[in-house]
């Protein structure tokens, strides 16, 4: 009976807390991370060369440092210069940024798969330089980009854990307070653990049927 009314009655509140924070760690920086990959891609295939220098060290840069060295620089590092975030907004900007960094490899393969003939025969029918990439070749590459850009979602909501280490209380964060509190640490991590599945598996779902959606012609993934 115990157990039960544990269960109830401060397992699963707090863990349902911590669930709705790492939501809302997730959509925006999901939606930050892809609109910024696509502008790093861009100006590396088609930028001139500083800004492609620029996107290049940026990729490097991010993809390179763990991210939880990146967090803490966010939000222990940038009091020493006067910048004050909270947690919230450290998490949400630094895994925005190094989700941005893989977007932009995802979607700049895509790009390069693009034959480059497109481009001329926009720029023959009166496009310009920008139309046609942004009415043309970006939408074919962005629908080739799906797999990957899908994947790199999947691993945002698992790294979204890492955001307690920068006291953001996410859903690890409540665990590990409960857990830490009752000593009931494979009970409260197990729960845990079905929670983060569950986000995966219903945003695999939906990230299946958005592919399925959009492939194109002749790219569609073919099951046995």
């Amino acid at each position: 009976m115990g157990e039960w009314f544990y269960l109830e009655h401060e397992m699963l509140p707090a863990l349902l807390r911590g669930l709705w924070v790492s939501l809302g760690l997730i959509a925006p920086a999901a939606a930050a991370g892809l609109v910024l990959g696509i502008g790093v891609a861009s100006a590396r295939v088609y930028g001139a060369r500083p800004l492609r220098s620029l996107a290049s060290i940026y990729t490097v840069l991010f993809r390179g440092v763990p991210l939880v060295v990146q967090l803490f620089i966010w939000y222990f590092g940038l009091p020493h210069v006067g910048v004050y975030l909270s947690p919230y907004i450290a998490s949400v900007v630094a895994f925005s940024l190094c989700s941005a960094a893989y977007h932009s490899e995802y979607i700049r393969g895509a790009l390069l798969s693009i034959k480059r003939g497109q481009m001329q025969a926009a720029l023959a029918l009166g496009f310009t330089r920008f139309q046609g990439i942004r009415s043309i070749i970006l939408p074919q590459a962005l629908r080739r980009a799906l797999p990957g850009c899908g994947n790199e979602i999947i691993y945002l909501i698992k790294y979204s854990s890492l955001a307690y280490m920068v006291t953001c209380i996410e859903l690890t964060g409540e665990a590990k307070i409960l857990a830490s509190h009752s000593f009931k640490y494979t009970e409260v991590f197990l729960v845990v653990g079905v929670l983060y599945l569950a986000m995966v598996s219903i945003a695999g779902r939906v990230l299946g049927a958005v592919e399925a959606r959009l492939s194109l012609p002749g790219f569609e993934r073919h099951r046995l």
